[in-house]
């Protein structure tokens, strides 16, 4: 594995919805090395299949809120492994057992990881405070 590379600001907007559903694990790849039908992979573990569905609406629904659309999307009622594909960003949404049999981390061993740590989506106003 290589040495972890600083998150890029356009990956923020594809985050934001991952973090408000708390995915049981996040892990994001820079693939433009590798391949060139994207840049970047965001790999997301939910706890459940339910969870999955509702990590990948919530993630669709965030994103055609500022006028980002997927290209395609496979996999969101099914509930195991869900595919969002936004061009220069593909979002996995994996079941933990689905996530543990394809293992992508593992076929993308040689890509940077992102760095995620210390990625916060900015706190929600509480409209109550005057």
């Amino acid at each position: 594995m290589t040495k972890p590379k600083p998150l890029a600001d356009h990956l923020q907007k594809y985050l934001i919805p991952v973090y408000e559903r708390k995915a049981k694990s996040i892990i994001a790849i820079d693939v433009r090395r590798f391949t060139s039908y994207t840049d970047s992979l965001i790999i997301i573990e939910a706890n459940s299949q339910r969870q999955v569905t509702s990590i990948a609406e919530h993630i669709i629904k965030h994103l055609k809120e500022q006028k980002i659309s997927a290209v395609g999307s496979e996999g969101v009622k099914e509930g195991e492994w869900a595919l969002l594909d936004y061009g220069d960003v593909i979002i996995h949404v994996f079941e933990s057992r689905i996530k543990a049999y394809y293992n992508l981390e593992g076929l993308w061993a040689d890509a940077p990881r992102i760095d995620l740590l210390g990625f916060e989506t900015e706190p929600l106003e509480d409209d109550d405070e005057d």
